[in-house]
């Protein structure tokens, strides 16, 4: 009898931590490791990025709801560097032709350990880690610094800091290869979800450089992945957004980080997935302070979506007051996107959202065709912009988009935003300057008016 009652609680306590893990393979660089005998079915998956330490974070009670089998940040997981204020002028200024001190720092380790404390000892989060899987990847403020790649000297520390937060097993080879890059597959044979999530920084060239995202050692690796054992889905997580290029027109206003500003690498990118031939290939992203789902046609074969959640307490529309969020709202629908879905599944009419979200995956397996839902969520839970398609929209096609019906919708999203003729792509940055001009013209008028009727009344009381 104690015999048995052993036996059973060591068979419950194995069966938990199949249920917590649901991990069938663990792949890292440097190899694979951990099988279970249980294959878990995900069917949930929640994600999300931008999460500073400091702020309040109620989204976690909204993703508990959601009750996700996976949770996988997307970087930005603390904001580990210092900002310093703007400054124009003074000893030390951060903006301006004359600036002559960076506006972000590196933080040391024990600020980034502290930081990562007090986010994985909120009480909603912690919750979570008990009955979810958590797994994750970086960006530039928990790698360490804002916009950092390759050069960024603190990336060797910052990376174990990071993967004792995901409690990576010390024994992983994730802490011994050069990045944070990982994939997971989930479920059995035919209900197979497989998750590589990329490492943007560690290996990144500059900006504008055109250079490298990934590295040789990660392209590889990668390349090992997608041409592996074949997945129902493959979920690929990059930090900062594919599809995208918004700093195509945006510039000279500002620009973001994005795939589309390493066009070489991104073609590289859908290249490899071409030519694995894997079908159910999708990717998330995070890292641009609002919500928005983009796809491109004609890279594979079939559509490629990026489902972009950003931030769990981050976004656009908190930086200016509530009266003017309108403002925010009207910008995003100017500005042009060749990429952005638009459908009646949108809470607003660009179909971005500028206030804290989550990214939610559904998979109905047990639906005929196989359903997918992608979906970004706000802060109560509730579908922001959303896409509902058969996992069958994501095989390669043997017809073309002529017969199937779809030529329109395939032509909206097969031009780049590059592409765009000049004053579609920089209407955002005409209007701005016009605006900036109208009110600039308004201003001079009313001060012109002002100084003559002074004037006039001055003369007037003279000659009374």
């Amino acid at each position: 009898m104690e015999c048995a009652g052993r036996r059973s609680r060591w068979l419950l306590w194995w069966w938990w931590g199949v249920v917590i893990s649901g991990a069938v393979i663990v792949s890292c660089g440097g190899g694979n490791s951990l099988k279970a005998e249980e294959k878990l079915v995900v069917s949930r998956i929640a994600f999300g990025s931008c999460a500073d330490q400091s702020a309040p974070q109620p989204i976690w009670n909204a993703i508990i709801k959601f009750d996700p089998q996976v949770f996988i940040w997307m970087g930005d997981n603390i904001y580990g560097d210092i900002k310093r204020p703007f400054k124009l002028f003074g000893k030390e200024r951060t903006i301006g032709p004359w600036k002559n001190v960076p506006r972000f720092v590196p933080a040391s380790q024990q600020e980034m350990e502290a930081k990562y404390k007090i986010i994985k000892t909120n009480p909603a989060y912690s919750s979570l880690r008990r009955s979810t899987k958590i797994i994750g990847t970086w960006d530039d403020h928990d790698y360490g610094l804002n916009d950092a790649g390759k050069e960024f000297g603190g990336k060797v520390s910052n990376q174990r800091l990071l993967l004792d937060f995901l409690d990576e097993p010390h024994d992983s080879p994730r802490r011994k290869q050069a990045g944070v890059y990982a994939s997971y597959t989930f479920g059995p044979v035919g209900r197979q979800i497989k998750i590589i999530l990329l490492d943007t920084r560690y290996h990144r060239d500059p900006l504008s450089s055109d250079g490298t995202i990934l590295g040789s050692s990660q392209w590889a690796w990668l390349e090992k992945e997608l041409k592996g054992p074949a997945s129902a889905v493959t979920l690929i997580g990059s930090s900062i957004q594919v599809i995208s290029n918004l700093s195509a027109v945006t510039h000279p206003l500002f620009s973001m980080e994005s795939w589309g500003r390493f066009p070489k690498e991104r073609d590289r990118l859908f290249k490899l997935i071409a030519e694995s031939k894997r079908d159910g290939v999708f990717f998330i992203s995070g890292d641009v302070h609002y919500g928005q789902i983009t796809r491109y046609d004609c890279a594979v074969g079939y559509p490629l979506y990026d489902i972009t959640s950003s931030g769990l307490t981050q976004a656009v529309e908190k930086v200016v007051p509530p009266p003017l969020h309108f403002i925010v709202r009207f910008l995003a629908w100017l500005a042009p996107s060749t990429m952005r879905v638009i459908g009646r599944n949108c809470r607003y009419k660009s179909c971005t959202y500028g206030q804290p979200n989550f990214g939610a995956i559904e998979i109905d397996w047990d639906a005929t065709p196989v359903a997918l839902k992608f979906e970004v969520r706000d802060i109560n839970g509730l579908p922001v912009t959303g896409v509902h398609i058969p996992l069958s929209d994501l095989h390669a096609q043997s017809t073309n988009p002529v017969d199937n019906g779809k030529v329109g919708e395939s032509q909206r999203h097969c031009s780049l935003e590059v592409s765009l003729p000049w004053i579609v792509k920089y209407r955002l940055s005409i209007f701005l300057f016009s605006a900036v001009a109208v009110l600039l013209l308004a201003w001079i008028g009313l001060n012109f008016v002002a100084i003559l009727a002074f004037r006039l009344c001055l003369r007037k009381c003279k000659l009374d």
